[in-house]
């Protein structure tokens, strides 16, 4: 039985290993380490990333959980049709507080279920438009906010592959919003980052779109809190086989960290340079 804590990064062909996230991290920044999960529905975070959240905790590391979506089409009986959407805002609140994640650490952002199209970019609001800020709304309007309100060194959200289009309409409206947090843009929405924080996906419904590169093992315990947190979740009875998957998987979880290749047309130079023929001496 799994008792002990590992921690398995691959960078290039280099494996490093330890019994903590400081241990295989390449930027660790101790004291200023701040965790930000990114679920776009209340459930996803716990599903991906429940023992990591533990994880964090157990190194003292801060962690915030961003609720994109409102919960509003996730009824799975008629009589909660109209009520779903308080349902699983306090069904939201138990989970993660259960794993250590403080209430005043929960943002929801309370765009519609579902609807996610609508809400690309960033426009003016109107008096009925979701999250509001500074006379505008959107998902890069929120995200940008946010990210200069939290300040985290690390996010986390489900990987680009996922089968929900929410999920991937998410990843592409929360990775430039990474660049406008950290640029000089939009100043009404607070203070630039100093800089991008580094960035880590996860898996939900579907495999990541590459392999891996971080493998978390725990004591069963871990295994245990994890699925005690997901029944919270009682109004979702659609999830009982992603249930089973983590069960099955035991208490172990993985992740995989984005590089950023900003373009530079000199990395090209040399492909396009004439190069001499080899001469081969016989």
């Amino acid at each position: 039985m799994q008792e002990e804590f590992e921690f398995v990064r691959l960078v290039g062909n280099e494996r490093r290993a330890g019994s903590k996230l400081a241990d295989v991290s390449r930027h660790w920044q101790d004291a200023e380490e701040r965790f930000l999960m990114i679920s776009p529905h209340d459930d996803d975070a716990v599903l991906g990333a429940g023992l990591l959240i533990q994880l964090a905790k157990r190194e003292n590391v801060p962690v915030h959980i961003m609720i994109v979506t409102d919960g509003s089409m996730g009824y799975c009986s008629i009589d909660e049709k109209d009520s779903i959407a308080e349902i699983r805002r306090n069904e939201t609140f138990e989970c993660y507080q259960s794993l250590g994640v403080p209430k005043e650490n929960i943002v929801w952002l309370g765009f519609a279920d579902c609807q996610l199209s609508n809400h690309r970019g960033r426009s003016a609001a109107k008096p009925d438009d979701p999250e509001a800020i500074e006379g505008f709304t959107g998902l890069q309007n929120a995200f940008t906010y946010h990210l200069r309100k939290i300040k985290p060194t690390q996010c986390f959200l489900p990987t680009s592959n996922d089968l929900h289009p929410d999920h991937r309409i998410i990843y592409d409206e929360f990775l430039i919003s990474l660049f406008h947090a950290a640029g000089n843009i939009w100043p009404e929405l607070g203070k630039p980052l100093e800089k991008v924080p580094y960035v880590h996906t996860f898996a939900v419904y579907c495999d990541f779109a590459a392999p891996p590169t971080l493998r978390m093992r725990t004591p069963i315990s871990y295994l245990e809190n994890k699925l005690d947190a997901i029944a919270a979740f009682r109004s979702q009875k659609q999830i009982s086989s992603l249930i089973e998957n983590v069960r099955h998987c035991g208490p172990e979880e993985y992740t995989r960290a984005i590089d950023f290749r900003l373009y530079r047309p000199a990395s090209y130079r040399d492909r396009f340079e004439e190069k001499e023929a080899i001469r081969m001496v016989r």
